[in-house]
């Protein structure tokens, strides 16, 4: 019986943000038995509860999400993309911003580290690149938006000095990210399988979704990527976390290999092709 309402939740997570729980009933159980024994409920009165009370997804989203993350992670891509792919879209968008979207943003780290990267190339007047980074979990958000960091916390694992020493003022037990680096940044709440929130983001020119697809079945990576296909400038790039690939789904992406990383673009002329894929 118990199984039975673990299965029936593990599908509503899934219909909501694509998380795949049905092959890990136990871990579901493990991750909202804290929240059952707050809630004075069982699991086949908490399904009924997430069904009268949306608000309730956030609470259980946040006990779903991995929000593992720091500064500088992997490199190679970020400066891939502010060293060589950045400069090479400035030349092309002339009367508007470059967009970039960190789609899974977290605390922040990932879209902060773009900014940072992007003064130091010294290529970039204010307001000539707009960072928009989203996730599901809003009380990460809330922290991301706060731009503090505790001055023992695991983000600054690989961070070089001179980025510490340039772009973040120390405080008392932590340290702050600079105002500068702040204002590239706007964090919105975002589902990625909204489609109504997901056109909101608009046209963008580079998208960062690292490290997320491997938590999604085939079908809702398509549907995501599809997604991005739809929100990405004609020639606009995606970069995925080294584990995630999307080479042979067909979805109107060419790899792109460099000397220490790879990530995507979107091919041109492709609308026809990926346009019959989504109906």
């Amino acid at each position: 019986m118990e199984d039975n309402i673990l299965r029936e939740l593990s599908k509503m997570v899934y219909d909501y943000c694509g998380l795949r729980y049905s092959d890990r009933l136990p871990t579901l159980k493990d991750r909202v038995s804290k929240r059952l024994n707050e809630l004075r409920l069982s699991l086949w009165e908490y399904c009924s509860y997430l069904r009268i009370t949306p608000q309730e997804w956030d609470q259980l989203v946040e006990l779903l999400t991995i929000n593992e993350t720091y500064f500088y992670r992997e490199e190679n891509q970020l400066n891939e993309c502010c060293s060589i792919v950045l400069p090479q879209l400035k030349a092309k968008v002339r009367n508007r911003p470059l967009r970039i979207w960190s789609a899974a943003c977290s605390t922040g780290e990932e879209p902060f580290t773009l900014s940072m990267l992007i003064q130091e190339t010294g290529q970039f007047l204010p307001g000539a690149v707009e960072i928009i980074a989203t996730d599901i979990d809003k009380k990460v958000l809330q922290k991301a938006e706060k731009a503090w960091y505790h001055q023992g916390s695991f983000a600054f694992r690989r961070i070089p000095n001179i980025l510490m020493n340039k772009y973040f003022i120390e405080t008392e037990g932590g340290f702050q990210v600079t105002s500068t680096t702040r204002n590239m940044v706007k964090f919105r709440h975002l589902n990625l399988l909204d489609p109504t929130k997901l056109a909101l983001i608009g046209e963008v020119d580079v998208i960062f979704c690292r490290n997320v697809l491997i938590y999604f079945d085939q079908e809702t990576t398509k549907r995501i990527i599809r997604s991005f296909y739809q929100r990405l400038a004609p020639g606009g790039y995606l970069f995925l976390g080294h584990a995630e690939s999307i080479t042979d789904m067909g979805m109107g992406f060419e790899k792109v290999d460099s000397d220490k990383t790879f990530y995507y673009r979107k091919e041109l002329g492709q609308n026809e092709t990926v346009r019959s894929i989504s109906s």
